[in-house]
Order: structure tokens, then C-alpha cells, then sequence
């Protein structure tokens, strides 16, 4: 893998928690905190076949969002892990937890704009603990769609005018089966 000189990087702007950067002639974003610009998406169903979704606004896309329960990794905590944030998003967000947490895929989510990487995490052995709903600002609606409904309910959201988060297919896939394709036990 071949890697540019620091010093090829010129800062053209930094945030609180992004930066603007130029390598060569590339443009690009980077998170600035947390673990490398990590985030984690959280694939839930509960006992009863229920697929977990979050709604939000999201000031970027000046939108409402659906979306499967997410977070950054390390934005509060320096020790932070994938399984403790996708946890701690899964409780914050939804009001569910897990007793055991799969870390199964991590990659970039878009690769010619920003160095942010997610893992996805399939949360399994789901309880209700809580009702959700996020922390300090956050304002998300919890939906719990029956699994085999799903997609058909993604695409009325997206009717209604709902932005709807390409990775929720890939989650949606992730149900049921591993990323190499084995089905997940």
C-alpha cells in the first residue's frame, strides 16, 4: 500500500471535529477525534423479529434520516472498542441491549472524499433496558419494522421523503448472513 508523506498534507480548514486537507491536488475531509475516523453501524433484531431503525434529521443532507443505530468510536472515551461503542450507541439510540456483540466488516464509507471507516457489528441476545431516543441533542425516533417487511418499509420512508442510508441493505444482508457469505449463526 503505498502512503503519502505527511508533509504533502496542507490543512485547509479544522473543526472541532473535522478537518478539510489537500494531498497533492486530492481535496479531502478527516475526522479529527476518536479511533482513526472509525464509526459503527449496529444490526439489531429483537426476540420478536423486529428489525431496530433510528430516525433523525441530519443537518448535512437538511433531511430526515433512517438509519440502522450508529456512533463514533473514542469520541468521549480514549479507550473506546468497537464492540463498547456499538453497545453504548445500541442502548443510547434504541433502548435495547446486547448480550453479545459480532464485530463482522469494517471498510471505508466513502474513499474519495473522507477517511471515515465503519464497522458493521450485529448485535445479538437483544433486551429492552431503556426507551432511547439518544443523548443531549440528539432527537431520533425508534422504529421497529418486522424483519421480513423491512425493505418494503425503507422504500415507503424513502416515498415519504426520507433519506435512507445505502448501508442498511448491506445490514439488512448481514442479518442473515456473514460477509463471506456463510450463513451467521
Amino acid at each position: 500500500m503505498k502512503e503519502q508523506p505527511a508533509e504533502d498534507l496542507e490543512i485547509l480548514y479544522q473543526g472541532d471535529w473535522l478537518r478539510m486537507v489537500r494531498r497533492g491536488k486530492w481535496e479531502s475531509c478527516e475526522r479529527t477525534h476518536g479511533r482513526d475516523g472509525m464509526a459503527v453501524i449496529v444490526i439489531a433484531v429483537t426476540p420478536d423479529e423486529q428489525v431496530l431503525f433510528v430516525e433523525q434529521f441530519r443537518v448535512p443532507l437538511g433531511a430526515p434520516t433512517i438509519e440502522m443505530p450508529a456512533g463514533l468510536i473514542g469520541d468521549d472515551l480514549d479507550d473506546d472498542s468497537i464492540e463498547s461503542a456499538a453497545r453504548r450507541e445500541l442502548i443510547e439510540e434504541t433502548g435495547w441491549d446486547a448480550g453479545r456483540i459480532d464485530v463482522l466488516l469494517t471498510g471505508p464509507t466513502t474513499a474519495g472524499m473522507s477517511n471515515e471507516r465503519v464497522a458493521f457489528a450485529r448485535a445479538r441476545e437483544l433486551r429492552k433496558v431503556g426507551e432511547g431516543g439518544g443523548v443531549g441533542s440528539e432527537d431520533i425516533t425508534v422504529h421497529t419494522v418486522p424483519r421480513r417487511d423491512a425493505p418494503a418499509w425503507l422504500m415507503r420512508k424513502h416515498a415519504e421523503g426520507f433519506e435512507i442510508d445505502l448501508k442498511l441493505w448491506a445490514g439488512l444482508w448481514m442479518i442473515e448472513f456473514n460477509p463471506d457469505g456463510s450463513p451467521a449463526a
